[in-house]
């Protein structure tokens, strides 16, 4: 039986991280995988991490199971950090932790079809494993241009809300959009806000890269200002971006709904994190909360932080200061947030910088801006002029 199952397509971004680690030449260029790098092309440990890794290995005293919600400690610590202090629903806020912000994702999504969602309505092009998390959950989406011209393309995203069903919810970044790096201003997250209350529409947000973008209070605002102007919403959190914990897989989901509500709301929740992946991983949701719940911790946490979002500043500065690169613009970049941008390449010219120059990124087009160095950003802006002239 098990014989009979049908190959799957290979993961197109695990097959360029092979043929990236293949090539021998010296100068070659990683723009694929979507992690931080410094200006030395390093993913280190944040030295916060180090510290409360570091108390945990002196305090902890057990490793037994902490039940599907994950730990509690950490999913509260976090609340000031999303939604700010004084948030006025925050008695309307419950939360779990989750493997990640796939799994935040994949919780949020299961409970809005729980829910009875039948549809999702989503901006294009997005995070590949969006489409893949609602195939698996056998729910319908429905797409619409997140950005025309290098900037948010508002008549589309109306256009949806205004067509959308009483059993559709929306899908919407909250900052650092991946893989466009093209994000809503505050004044276009108010708009959104009220068009979404008045049309009933159930907002699932996915915070994937909180600090990255301007600031943890500016990265922010988009979901605040959703969250305080309809009654429900969804909430998906990572931390592997904003803490560097990529393979430890840290993350929660949010829901805000009527406080009596909340009870049967998350008896679902733990129904499908028990069914999913029972209980989420430990250690560095644990590392988070004891940066969270110590004030010196926290303080090297966010100037790490700055340090990482000022680099990514200094690499889009330095590519809009470029202006075209062949029939390239690079103008836009300079604007736009977080580790992701999106090349107007074709898959010949993509290949083209790969065989002829040694520059991997995905074949949409998508570069993580992190991947580029003040070594290697004039060879890279100068092989884009070369195969897009």
């Amino acid at each position: 039986m098990l014989a009979n199952l049908p190959a799957q397509p290979a993961d197109a971004l695990l097959a360029l991280i092979k043929l990236y680690a293949a090539d021998e030449r010296s100068d070659k260029i990683d723009l694929g995988v979507g992690v931080y790098r410094t200006d030395e092309g390093a993913t280190p440990v944040f030295g916060a991490i180090k510290g409360a890794e570091k108390k945990l290995l002196e305090t902890q005293d057990s490793k037994a199971y902490l039940g599907p919600e994950g730990d509690m400690g950490f999913v509260d610590a976090l609340k000031p950090f999303i939604f700010g202090e004084g948030f006025a629903k925050i008695d309307q806020i419950d939360g779990m932790q989750t493997p990640g912000g796939t799994g935040g994702v994949r919780l949020a999504v299961g409970l809005a079809k729980k829910a009875g969602i039948q549809r999702v309505i989503m901006g294009t092009p997005s995070w590949p494993n969006h489409a893949q998390i609602m195939k698996d959950l056998d729910l319908d989406t429905v797409g619409f241009n997140h950005a025309a011209g290098g900037v948010v393309d508002m008549d589309a995203l109306k256009a949806a809300i205004a067509a959308a069903g009483p059993n559709d919810a929306i899908l919407l970044h909250g900052c650092c959009h991946n893989p466009t790096g093209i994000d809503y201003t505050d004044a276009q997250w108010e708009e959104i806000a009220a068009l979404l209350k008045d049309k009933g529409l159930l907002p699932i947000l996915d915070l994937a890269y909180q600090g990255l973008g301007y600031g943890m209070e500016e990265d922010a605002q988009g979901v605040r200002i959703v969250m305080n102007a309809v009654p429900e919403a969804l909430l998906a959190y990572s931390c592997d971006k904003n803490f560097g914990l990529y393979r430890d897989r840290v993350g929660a989901v949010y829901v805000m709904a009527d406080k009596d509500a909340m009870p049967a709301i998350m008896s679902n929740g733990a129904s499908l994190a028990r069914a999913n992946w029972s209980m989420p991983p430990d250690h560095g949701a644990a590392a988070v909360r004891v940066i969270l719940e110590d004030e010196a911790l926290t303080a090297q946490w966010l100037d790490e932080l700055d340090q990482m979002r000022t680099r990514m500043r200094q690499v889009r500065d330095k590519l809009a200061a470029a202006g075209t690169a062949g029939s390239v613009d690079m103008t836009p970049y300079g604007t736009q947030n977080g580790l992701f941008a999106m090349l107007p390449l074709s898959k010949e010219q993509i290949q083209s910088l790969r065989d002829d120059h040694a520059i991997y990124m995905a074949g949409s087009g998508r570069i993580n801006v992190a991947g580029l160095t003040m070594g290697n950003i004039d060879k890279f802006i100068a092989a884009v002029a070369e195969v897009s002239a």
